[in-house]
């Protein structure tokens, strides 16, 4: 069994080796708590590498901490991007569907992990709660594992469970859930749920990520019936429309009846519903960003944003101007499961500008150079002015439904550096 510790005892330096490899789970799966009392006590550590994921809390990382720590991410989510920005983030590259073997083949390396957990329900198991990532990979080869257990988490139903073997030290709290409330819509949002709404049919399984434009889909669509969902995270919306009846999951063909995600990020309305609700599973990426998985869905309409497209279909998700402000994150894994899906659809969405309309977001060429999605995967780009789809076409069909889609601001001098591209004089 476990040890026992207490938070304001807590010593991480008896624990933790000068240059080990730290990690916890991303987004509200973060144990706060601990994480809070290791960066007070980093410099009676010493040097540590830290391995992580998006960061709701706005209470834990700061550039200062980089002092004597040293972080690396698969990107600049959430509350990482002051880290970036101070140039104390390290990025790799990376699908979130390899995570977990990075994990198994020592390619990432975790000494020690930080897990958060839930109070242990009426049968004494424990459960991940609110994320379920890429924790128990980590956990497999780590020297300690540290679990905070707190009482305010709602205990759910997690692919694989809890190796209670694998807990080195139990910390007991009761620490208020990262919430994030449903995103308000706007006339833009607005539209592109209505555009988008056309290739929602009953039965569609649906993926979403974060945001205004996924929370506006989410709400259009209590009219449709018999959907499925199948995503990184389940938010307030959709725990609205699993309560009415419109997803119940009925008609996928695999994890038939279950709502599968791999975290939870709303408020109490989603975590008092989640709450040892066996319809809800939490599964690691190794499930929920599974290509091989996520094409056996048959009708699948993945929803991911962007920072900018170009007028080929280039998606940049990462980079906006000099920040790296994203990351690929399972924007990769869900465009080619919904690519090889009998019915799929996958579906980059964003506003047609930015700078509060000063800025086109469809582009002749990406700012950055850098490239999330490869216009060779592109498949139907949504902004407030419509949905191009660019599934088999050519340049120069692309360029001109791209610039439909464009702001009527920044069309004309679109179509003009369009047709330059379409003739070759352009890369």
């Amino acid at each position: 069994m476990p040890h026992e510790l207490a938070i304001d005892t807590l010593d991480f330096a008896e624990l933790i080796r000068p240059g080990d490899c730290i990690t916890w789970g991303q987004g509200a799966g973060e144990p706060s708590s601990l994480v809070i009392k290791l960066l007070e006590q980093r410099h009676r550590i010493g040097h540590a590498e830290i391995f992580l994921g998006g960061v709701r809390s706005a209470r834990t990382l700061r550039a200062e901490h980089a002092d004597v720590l040293r972080f690396t991410s698969f990107g600049a989510m959430g509350n990482l991007r002051a880290l970036a920005d101070a140039d104390a983030l390290r990025v790799i590259p990376t699908h979130l569907s390899r995570i977990h073997d990075y994990f198994e083949q020592g390619l990432l390396r975790a000494d020690v992990v930080l897990v958060q957990l839930s109070a242990p329900n009426a049968e004494g198991a424990y459960s991940y709660g609110l994320g379920n990532d890429f924790q128990a990979a980590a956990m497999t080869h780590a020297r300690t594992v540290i679990a905070e257990v707190n009482d305010q988490l709602p205990w759910t139903w997690c692919e694989g469970g809890v190796d209670l073997s694998r807990i080195d030290y139990v910390i007991h709290t009761s620490v208020r859930p990262p919430y994030a409330k449903p995103q308000p819509i706007g006339p833009v949002e607005a539209a592109i749920a209505r555009h988008l709404g056309h290739y929602i049919e009953d039965g569609t399984t649906i993926q979403i990520g974060v945001g205004a434009i996924p929370d506006a889909v989410m709400a259009s669509l209590g009219d449709r019936r018999n959907l499925g969902f199948h995503s990184g995270l389940i938010n307030d919306r959709v725990a609205e429309l699993i309560k009415t009846g419109v997803i119940t999951n009925a008609l996928k063909p695999i994890d038939t009846g279950l709502t599968i995600t791999g975290a939870l990020l709303g408020t109490n309305l989603l975590y008092d519903f989640a709450h040892q609700n066996p319809v809800i599973r939490i599964c690691p990426w190794k499930h929920t960003h599974n290509a091989e998985i996520l094409a056996r869905l048959d009708r699948f309409f993945a929803l991911n944003s962007a920072i900018e497209v170009d007028l080929t279909g280039q998606v940049n998700a990462e980079v906006a101007g000099a920040s790296y402000i994203g990351g690929l994150g399972g924007q990769g894994d869900f465009v080619r499961g919904a690519q090889l899906a009998e019915r799929g659809r996958s579906v980059i969405a964003l506003p047609s500008t930015a700078r509060n309309g000063t800025a086109s977001r469809i582009v002749a060429r990406l700012e950055s150079g850098i490239v999330t999605t490869a216009r060779g995967d592109a498949d139907l780009i949504a902004t407030e002015f419509g949905v191009a789809d660019l599934r088999g076409q050519p340049l120069g069909e692309r360029v001109r439904r791209m610039a439909s889609i464009s702001h009527p601001a920044f069309r004309e001098a679109l179509e003009r550096e369009g047709d330059a591209i379409t003739r070759g004089r352009q890369p």
